[in-house]
């Protein structure tokens, strides 16, 4: 008991001074920990104030927060979270015993190889969990366990697909992901086929074309980023009205 203080202790001034060197304080630090932790230390969903509301942010460069504008904000968001998830990695001792527990305490469904995940819950009797680490979703329906290949998508929320009752949607920083639209782990697993030479097909994806999609992404993201402050500025200045400003931010953020 004695040593769980005097860690958690540590842990506090820890997190304390790196969010002092940012401007934030004890609370967010806390908070965004949490979130960093939640994330296996390669991502965080976060809601607080002192980081402008709610964001995400991914390992590597991706972070979205609610006041999108503030550079400054977004700077030092971005910095907190580089350092959080360096201590995570320094520090493995430090996460939460609840959370290192939550497969086993929870009576855990998926694989066991999976370990822990990072979000899990229930939508209309279907069951879903997900692990960044191993790029790894898990379903469970009708008492049978599907495991897909995320492959560069960090699951972030899950919704019913409108008009059916055995289908989800999952959101990433891409956006919306169908279930359907990811690999079955199983299906790369399949016996191979008595044929002497598999038929041929279209071209797997390469390493260099995934990179290449996420680089586009990026660019993307910030392209309308960077639109949205012009747009600001227009109406700023009355060249633009508030419903005409408010009219395209809404449709510029669906692209997110």
């Amino acid at each position: 008991m004695q040593m769980r203080a005097e860690k958690a202790q540590a842990l506090r001034q820890q997190m304390n001074n790196l969010a002092s060197r940012h401007g934030f304080g004890p609370d967010a630090a806390e908070s965004m920990w949490d979130a960093v932790v939640l994330g296996s230390g390669r991502m965080a969903q976060f809601s607080h104030p002192e980081f402008g509301g709610s964001g995400q942010w991914m390992r590597g460069g991706m972070l979205m927060i609610g006041d999108m504008f503030n550079r400054s904000l977004q700077s030092r968001v971005g910095a907190f979270c580089d350092e959080l998830a360096q201590l995570y990695a320094a520090h493995p001792e430090w996460v939460p015993e609840e959370a290192s527990k939550q497969s086993a305490a929870g009576g855990a469904w998926w694989p066991k190889e999976l370990a822990t995940p990072s979000t899990s819950g229930s939508q209309n009797g279907m069951r879903y969990a997900y692990f960044p680490e191993q790029c790894r979703l898990a379903i469970e329906r009708a008492g049978a366990v599907e495991v897909y290949d995320t492959d560069d998508h960090v699951i972030g929320g899950v919704s019913q697909q409108q008009g059916t009752n055995d289908s989800l949607v999952f959101t990433s920083q891409r956006g919306f992901v169908d279930l359907t639209s990811l690999k079955r782990i199983d299906e790369r697993r399949a016996p191979p086929t008595s044929v002497a030479t598999a038929p041929s097909g279209p071209r797997a994806p390469s390493i260099a074309d995934a990179a290449h999609e996420v680089h586009q992404h990026h660019h993307d993201h910030q392209k309308i980023l960077d639109t949205l402050e012009k747009l600001a500025g227009l109406c700023q200045r009355g060249v633009l009205t508030e419903a005409e400003f408010l009219a395209k931010k809404t449709e510029l953020l669906r692209r997110l």
